[in-house]
């Protein structure tokens, strides 16, 4: 049941009332992307209409400053924003929601009806590094047009090129083993998430848990389990074992649910009874403690063991930072998985994109 506010929560925006309850009456699954816009942008617009001030516009978006610790962003986020201009119209449904908001001239929202995008787009390509004050895309066209989509490059273009640059980072600090995309469950929104697994593969991930991008992106889908699996089961090993019947030659088992040597050791057990059904233990994953420690016990575990090919992947907390001085620590660790922290960009969650007009024919 809709739950509604009485009496309605209501705003004011030059000198008009605008109830924020109950904004849709027709559906939103009718609601297109292009009423994705800050109100503004359409008062403008409509003053822009009556006012005849229609010609034609340049915007340029970039990076007026990075934060202190950035010296480089990689620009992504052009395919969504490709795919949203060739999109660009206002549906029946965002036409009744707009008489429903606010006091828009009835022959203004006929005009925004059977409005398309008309203009032109100057990019560069994905998965290009720029720097402070260098034009990253630039759209041309009649102002209306312009002003109108400004709201959705931006927050796209700031959260991809944002995520894309943390995840750059992380591939450069792993120094070329595998970095896998684990940050589906924490990043700001499922929206987020998904487009944080196409900026990390675009940036050198090998691969993502979020099974939806995966398939959206075409992107190589990674897992193991989680603890509760192996809790789940009276015994670690018969956790190990029944994950291995299912997946006999591609299991990644997690060894510190109790304690991480007898993990090992458990792992160590499974993996030589698969191998005598002529299958392998692909790798195990750590993902508390002192990864330096327990990754180097594990590799002298696995080795003496005579399993030298079984991997070790590490997660648990990790950014540039910790992978980075794992690496120079010479921890065995072959690939880490990476979620919160790169995720959500932590140490610069936010950016300073602006989208200015640059030229305007008068």
């Amino acid at each position: 049941m809709e739950k509604r506010l009485d009496p309605p929560l209501r705003c004011s925006y030059t000198g008009a009332n605008f109830d924020t309850v109950g904004v849709n009456p027709v559906g939103s699954p009718k609601l297109s992307a292009s009423l994705f816009t800050d109100l503004y942008q359409l008062t403008m617009a409509q003053a822009y209409w009556q006012s005849r001030t229609t010609r034609d516009a340049t915007f340029s978006l970039h990076f007026r400053k990075f934060p202190c610790n950035r010296s480089y962003y990689v620009f992504v986020g052009l395919e969504d924003v490709l795919d949203y201009l060739e999109e660009f119209s206002f549906s029946d449904a965002d036409i009744e929601a707009l008489k429903y908001l606010g006091p828009f001239d009835d022959g203004f929202l006929k005009y925004l009806s059977e409005l398309s995008f008309s203009g032109e787009v100057r990019s560069m390509p994905e998965g290009t590094l720029f720097f402070e004050n260098e034009p990253v895309l630039e759209v041309a066209g009649p102002v209306i047009e312009c002003q109108l989509v400004e709201t959705f490059l931006v927050n796209q273009i700031n959260l991809q090129s944002m995520m894309a640059t943390k995840a750059a980072r992380t591939v450069h600090a792993a120094a070329g083993r595998q970095v896998l995309d684990f940050a589906a469950r924490r990043t700001h929104g499922t929206d987020a998430a998904v487009k944080f697994a196409r900026a990390a593969h675009i940036t050198g991930f090998s691969g993502t848990s979020n099974v939806q991008a995966a398939a959206m992106y075409g992107i190589s889908p990674v897992g193991t389990m989680a603890h509760s699996f192996v809790a789940t089961f009276e015994q670690e090993l018969d956790a190990f074992t029944a994950y291995a019947a299912s997946f006999p030659d591609s299991s990644i088992f997690l060894v510190d649910t109790y304690d991480t040597e007898e993990g090992v050791k458990n792992a160590i057990k499974c993996a030589l009874e698969m191998r005598e059904f002529g299958h392998s233990l692909r790798g195990i994953r750590l993902d508390s403690g002192n990864l330096l420690k327990l990754s180097q016990m594990s590799r002298r575990m696995l080795d003496d063991a005579g399993l030298p090919f079984v991997q070790i992947f590490a997660s648990g907390g990790l950014d540039e930072f910790a992978i980075e001085s794992l690496v120079a620590s010479g921890a065995p660790i072959d690939g880490f998985g990476v979620g919160t922290k790169v995720g959500t960009s932590e140490d610069a969650p936010y950016t300073d994109f602006v989208y200015k007009m640059v030229k305007y024919a008068r």
